[in-house]
């Protein structure tokens, strides 16, 4: 008798625990940054153009951790948990130390462990609901970057209240806690009973053959036109809402809001089926996101900020699931250089957004410019996407023939 399926407790262990990992590493280790740049701004501490830069040295630091992943040969749960505390101390040290070099060396650490942990706690995550027959619950997993900006943005706003060092420390604060519940889960047992391996898969054709490399190299491409596209938006919705609403205290709302707009997305995301063609899907999600950018800057009150929040924060991790998903329909097993390509390119279209957009914003003073670049970027990977999904149908309608 299997005994896969029967620890569900177990199983919504892991997947909570993975939750409040990425909602520490992502929600709070990474993007904390953007409600407390706009009290930053105020408090003098920065302008817009060193903001951008700080930004962007995270985004590189993320990059960098995701680029060593493959190299790490240390346990899965040490990483984890290596990771999280060090997120804590770095989100601490932001409101002890000062100046921006020290800011600078920070926020790239940050990035560094942000990835980390993502990767391991991810891995660590799906592993444990594969062997307890769970993969549904990945959803759960992928809730907690949302949950962890939906976090920052509501209580950026009160505790910012006492300043920004005060702000840092008590997210600081907050990670300890949220580590400390999920401490014990995170161990280096070894699972009694490994998830099944898939069985050796027929050889492709030279046809098939070519046209995975060329849909690999479509992938890696356009998934770095995801990480430009959201990004200028991500980094910088409180300041561009506050320029737009002036005395208005709404502005402080519409990033939390992005934040819980995850979750829905990241848990129907989770639940497409396995035969949906990722390229459309991902296409689809692109368009949204393009949609959700357009709408700050073509309707730039309360309610088009609203949507807009919401358009850009439902796909957001569902883009990287379908990602994934389709590098590992590419090249199965061995996906792991894929994911990598794929994850390096989103992280470059990451650096490169607010240092495009934060000098332009500066000396234009509006942000509708570098916005409605990023929306073009989402608009053209939209497009691309759907059109390759359109031609593998025509090639393979062909070749049935």
């Amino acid at each position: 008798m299997s005994l896969i399926g029967y620890d569900r407790r177990g199983a919504w262990r892991a997947a909570l625990a993975c939750m409040a990992a990425l909602a520490v590493a992502m929600g709070l280790g990474r993007f904390a940054f953007t409600p407390m740049l706009p009290i930053m701004l105020h408090e003098g501490k920065l302008d817009l153009q060193a903001g951008g830069v700080l930004a962007s040295l995270n985004y590189l630091g993320y990059f960098l951790g995701a680029l060593s992943c493959a190299s790490i040969r240390v346990k899965a749960a040490a990483m984890v948990r290596g990771g999280l505390i060090a997120t804590a101390a770095l989100l601490l040290g932001m409101g002890l130390l000062h100046g921006f070099t020290v800011w600078g060396v920070l926020r790239t650490a940050a990035g560094v462990m942000s990835a980390w942990t993502f990767v391991f706690a991810s891995g660590w995550g799906l592993r444990r609901l594969a062997e307890t027959g769970a993969p549904a619950l990945a959803g759960v997993i992928y809730t907690g970057p949302g949950i962890g900006i939906a976090a920052t943005g509501l209580l950026g706003g009160a505790v910012g209240r006492w300043g920004s060092n005060a702000g840092w420390i008590g997210f600081g604060l907050l990670s300890l806690v949220l580590i400390a519940l999920v401490w014990r889960i995170f161990n280096d047992g070894e699972a009694a009973h490994a998830a099944p391996q898939a069985g050796p898969a027929a050889a492709p054709t030279a046809a098939e053959s070519a046209a995975a490399r060329s849909d690999a190299r479509w992938l890696v491409a356009l998934y770095g036109l995801a990480g430009f596209g959201y990004i200028i938006t991500a980094t910088f919705l409180p300041v561009i809402a506050r320029q737009a609403l002036p005395g208005s205290p709404w502005p402080d709302f519409f990033w939390p809001l992005f934040g819980l707009a995850i979750v829905p997305g990241a848990l129907i995301g989770a639940r497409a089926p396995i035969h949906w063609d990722n390229r459309l899907l991902l296409g689809l999600a692109y368009a949204l996101q393009a949609l959700g950018v357009v709408l700050s800057v073509a309707w730039p009150t309360i309610t088009g900020f609203a949507l807009g929040s919401l358009l850009l924060g439902m796909p957001f991790t569902a883009i990287t699931l379908f990602a994934m998903r389709d590098a590992r329909r590419l090249r199965g097993n061995a996906a792991a250089g894929l994911i990598g390509y794929a994850t390096a390119s989103y992280g470059v279209g990451q650096i490169l957004g607010p240092l495009f957009a934060a000098p332009l914003a500066q000396r234009t003073g509006s942000f509708a410019v570098p916005l409605l670049v990023a929306a073009g970027a989402l608009g053209i990977g939209a497009v691309l996407f759907i059109g390759v999904w359109h031609r593998s149908r025509v090639t393979k309608g062909i070749r049935s023939t």
